[in-house]
């Protein structure tokens, strides 16, 4: 079946955004939902080729019932699980304008060649309010009518719609939304119990198994499609707290909030992102993990908001480079590289150039695995950290904090003028932070250290980010004062066979580790 696809959500709803693009092939990464519901007649065309069908090495919950040999079928299992699975329509307010659109209706952002398709399904409104009208999907997790779908999809609703697979309708109201990880979660009220989802275990899931996602594309209400596992913990950008799990179930705009099944028919995920040149599908769906969904749902339904955990620092995954410059058997665990000052970390004894190695006794793999895990223990709570300092393992009790609210970041100050720098190490030229220094590069009273004043574009230097302005505080666990003082961190290294040297840097008001290479050196 072929339908005209419709365009990514950002280029729909003019309340939505643009989510990624690649500036050569253009290819996007966009939410599902809000799928603007229209009049339009859709074409549709019959499959030139008739389905795979599987006979041998299929799971017993596949073939329950059938004779030895039958076709492999989802049957059972989409007639089990698709009454729980919803169609979600929300209804907005808007004026058709904003600041971020032109006077044809099209916002500024969107790039030439996408013009005529925004142009195309979204006509310039009239400068008054009207309504909008969308569709996604959603699965009901408890029989007194508790229903989870993303945020995008309800965002800013006036008026949330649920109509179940037997045609009943309710009108619903907003428990609770977690912009965060795109979750929310909403109830109606049914006279008699509702059917529900199950919670599968996602981490049980390897790449390859069969995944089976229901929801609304296009409208086309209760759809199922049929894939597999194509990757797990995929960061696609979308936030610290969300490692997505890769599926290559054709899903499409209005699949967003549905459910992922594995074979059990349990949930294992929910449909929330495509990776598209055009917004249709092309066999790159995202859903985000049960267990994520399972936490967050817990703590909206009680709370109606999501608390998380914070440590108080600035961390990065520890990379081959780092492991290498630190001594360290694997790249594993997060550098600390900045403690923000009255932080729990603080109050507990973390230090600047710490490596966070394990929580709780369970290892850390990264900084996301380090972040999520921090974000899920409980504001007053203990956690035991297991942090390698200058190659000794200690082990730290700290009280964990509530996260505050985010704070803006500073606006970057323009690239300032180069300064004669007064000596050279690794592609770079340096010079000491002076007044001067100060002044021309634009620092602040409590960054000390030495200036990066030029940087070779041919060096690892400039391979790992470091600019003019950049400020070198530490090389390995020493401070630095001179150009000098780097240039002797550099040669101590060589004369301990090390092929890397880590530098502690200021950037733009945050600090960050780098690993640069110095075979060359």
């Amino acid at each position: 079946m072929q339908t005209e696809n419709k365009p990514p959500r950002i280029l729909q709803n003019r309340r939505s955004r643009l989510l990624a693009m690649s500036s050569a092939a253009a290819i996007l990464v966009v939410g599902l939902g809000a799928f603007a519901l229209t009049p339009q007649v859709r074409q549709l065309q019959v499959a030139d080729s008739n389905p795979v069908q599987l006979a041998q090495n299929t799971p017993r919950s596949a073939t329950r019932g059938m004779p030895n040999g039958a076709p492999f079928s989802f049957a059972d299992l989409v007639e089990r699980v698709s009454p729980a699975v919803v169609t979600i329509t929300s209804e907005t307010m808007s004026t058709g304008s904003g600041s971020d659109e032109d006077s044809d209706g099209v916002p500024d952002n969107i790039p030439a060649p996408f013009r005529d398709l925004f142009n195309q399904f979204n006509k310039a409104q009239p400068q008054t309010p009207h309504k909008e009208i969308s569709a996604g999907s959603g699965f009901i997790i408890s029989k007194d009518g508790l229903i989870v779908t993303n945020n995008h999809v309800i965002d800013a609703s006036k008026k949330i719609t649920v109509k179940l697979p037997d045609k009943r309708s309710f009108t619903a109201t907003l428990i609770g939304t977690d912009p965060a990880t795109d979750i929310a979660l909403i109830k109606v009220n049914s006279d008699k119990p509702l059917p529900i989802v199950e919670f599968g275990d996602d981490r049980a899931l390897r790449v390859g198994d069969w995944v089976v996602a229901v929801g609304n594309p296009f409208g086309l209400s209760n759809s199922v499609t049929a894939g597999i596992v194509s990757s797990i913990g995929r960061d696609i950008g979308s936030g610290p707290y969300n490692d997505f799990i890769q599926i290559d179930a054709p899903i499409n705009r209005g699949n967003s909030g549905g459910p992922t099944f594995d074979l059990r028919g349990q949930m294992v995920g929910m449909n929330s992102m495509i990776f598209s040149p055009s917004g249709g599908s092309v066999g790159i769906g995202f859903a985000i993990p049960a267990s994520t969904i399972h936490d967050v749902v817990a703590q909206l339904q009680a709370h109606g908001r999501v608390s998380r955990g914070w440590l108080g620092v600035e961390i990065q995954s520890v990379s081959p480079e780092i492991a290498s410059s630190l001594g360290l058997k694997e790249p594993k665990g997060a550098i600390v590289a900045n403690v923000v000052p009255g932080s729990p970390a603080s109050k507990a004894g973390i230090e600047q150039g710490d490596v966070v190695t394990a929580i709780d006794g369970k290892e850390v793999e990264d900084s996301r695995d380090l972040t999520r895990r921090v974000a899920t223990v409980v504001a007053g709570s203990n956690a035991s950290f297991t942090v390698m300092r200058q190659g000794s393992p200690k082990t730290i009790k700290v009280q964990i904090g509530a996260k505050p609210e985010e704070k803006v970041a500073a606006n970057i100050p323009a690239t300032p003028s180069a300064m004669q720098a007064t000596g050279t190490a690794m592609g770079l030229g340096l010079a000491a932070v002076t007044a001067d220094a100060r002044k021309t590069y634009n620092l602040a009273e409590t960054i000390n250290g030495v200036v990066i004043t030029k940087v070779d574009p041919s060096s690892d230097a400039a391979d790992k980010g470091l600019q003019p302005g950049d400020v070198v505080m530490k090389i390995g666990a020493k401070e630095v004062k001179t150009p000098q003082d780097v240039q002797a961190g550099v040669a101590e290294a060589q004369k301990g066979g090390r092929k890397s040297v880590l530098l502690l840097v200021a950037s733009q008001g945050a600090s960050r580790f780098v690993a640069l290479d110095i075979d060359q050196t």
